[in-house]
Order: C-alpha cells, then sequence, then structure tokens
C-alpha cells in the first residue's frame, strides 16, 4: 500500500503540474478580438460646388428613364417669355412695343450665356405654355430665332408655365445628379390670369429646391406675386436697358461676365 504521505506528495506535485499548465494557456485565452474597422467616411463635394446636399429630396435620383451627363457642374438657363396680349402695348418709355423691347433683350441675353452652359427658351401665348427649344448648349441660334417668331395674344397662365419650366429644371438635374446651377427666369407684363397664381408652387420650389427664380416685371412695378423679398429676384423694368439690367442679374455669377457685354448698358 501507498503510505498517505507519498498520497499527499503525489496530488501536490499533480495539482503543481495542473497549476502550470493553466497559466500557460491562459494567454491564448485571453486573446484581445480585433478592433472593427471604421466604415470608410464619404467625401463631401467641394465647398463651391452648387448640389442638392441642403435639398435632399430634389431632384428625384430613382428614374432610369434619364441619362447623366458628361459635365455635372453645368449651369441651367431656363427662360420663359410673357406673349400675352398686352405685350403688343407701346413700351413704358421709348418707342416700340413691349414685345419687341423684350425679344432684344433676350437676344442679347442668349449670346452671353456661356457656351458651356445649358439654355432652354419658352413662352406663353393664346393661353398655353409652349416650349420653343429645350435646354441645351448648342442651341443659341436656334433661341434667337424662336425669339423673333414670337407674336402677342392670349392671357397670362403663369402659374402653369413655371410648373412646367420647373419640370425641365428638375429633369435637367437628375441627369446631373442634382450638382450644378439652376435658375428659371420670367419676363412678364402683368398679373396672372384666374386661377393661375403662381405663388403656392413658388414658394414650394424656392422652399425644397435649389433652384432661382429671377422676374423682370416690365412696366408693371415692384407689385407682383413673384416679387417675394427674401425668396425671388425681382427686377422692375421700364425700358430696354432696365430689362438688359435685369437680365444681368442672373449671369451675375459668371466668371466671364462684364456688364458692358450688354449693347447701352455701361
Amino acid at each position: 500500500m501507498i503510505s498517505s504521505t507519498r498520497i499527499i506528495i503525489l496530488q501536490v506535485t499533480l495539482s503543481f503540474i495542473i497549476a502550470l499548465w493553466g497559466c500557460e494557456s491562459q494567454p491564448e485565452q485571453q486573446k484581445v478580438a480585433p478592433k472593427k474597422q471604421a466604415a470608410p467616411v464619404s467625401q463631401k463635394a467641394p465647398a463651391d460646388n452648387k448640389v442638392r446636399a441642403v435639398k435632399t429630396s430634389w431632384p428625384p435620383l430613382d428614374r432610369v428613364d434619364i441619362e447623366l451627363v458628361g459635365n455635372p457642374l453645368m449651369k441651367n438657363y431656363y427662360v420663359i417669355l410673357d406673349c400675352s396680349g398686352s405685350m403688343s402695348e407701346k413700351q413704358c418709355y421709348g418707342e416700340g412695343s413691349k414685345l419687341a423691347v423684350a425679344q432684344n433683350a433676350i437676344t442679347s441675353f442668349a449670346q452671353l450665356v456661356p457656351d458651356n452652359a445649358n439654355l432652354g427658351f419658352s413662352i406663353f401665348v393664346n393661353n398655353q405654355f409652349k416650349e420653343l427649344v429645350s435646354l441645351g448648349k448648342n442651341n443659341r441660334d436656334e433661341i434667337i430665332s424662336a425669339i423673333r417668331s414670337t407674336y402677342p395674344s392670349g392671357q397670362t397662365p403663369l402659374r402653369s408655365a413655371i410648373e412646367v419650366g420647373f419640370r425641365r429644371l428638375t429633369d435637367q438635374a437628375s441627369r446631373q445628379l442634382g450638382y450644378g446651377e439652376y435658375a428659371l427666369v420670367v419676363v412678364t407684363d402683368g398679373l396672372a390670369s384666374q386661377g393661375e397664381d403662381p405663388t403656392p408652387i413658388v414658394h414650394r420650389i424656392l422652399d425644397n429646391t435649389p433652384v432661382e427664380i429671377h422676374t423682370i416685371g416690365f412696366c408693371i412695378g415692384e407689385n407682383h406675386p413673384l416679387n417675394i423679398p427674401g425668396k425671388t429676384v425681382y427686377k422692375a423694368a421700364n425700358s430696354q436697358e432696365d430689362l438688359q439690367r435685369g437680365l444681368q442679374g442672373v449671369l451675375a455669377e459668371s466668371e466671364s461676365f462684364d456688364v458692358s457685354d450688354f449693347p447701352g448698358i455701361k
């Protein structure tokens, strides 16, 4: 029989071996799990580019029928000319009808829009909106020809015209993924026809998108629904020079623009 002393020694030795094995295996058991790699941070667009960051719901980017453009930073100008019957009247000061003066001023504007910017031209006549030239770059001669072909007739469907013009800019914004600049330019000589108050759609555009609305009120003064201080850009015009100065403001942010480029303006 094994003596009790030898049994005790054997137990102590065995306990020591077990403890030693446990110490050696502990680092293996307490290895620290590797830290998760932080997700990459999306880079923000340059601060000097106007993007849709502030107006996150515009434009819709889930359309499959839109073809993206090569340069998403293009500027876009969409002009709406009032060709209602009152534009046949003589201008406030000087000779010629209000439409003839507007034709000259918008022609000068079209010639000065930068070649790398998109320009579109539409009118409302005979109580209907008509797009004469869609947004594009190589269309200035076509636009000038369309301007010369306009004639006065009908009333002033401002709301309908602005709604369609805004849709055209929205389509283009989708092609540019919301980048770039967008200006809706309205030249009008009167208040909207019954049922055509543009105030709701104008507020909706300005509150939810980066589209700028420029209005030149021709021979009607400051009292116009499109004159919304702090939101729209409104210029009252009583002559061709005033009208040209109003259009000058639309291009004021263009790097290559010089006010002296407008005929008759110093």
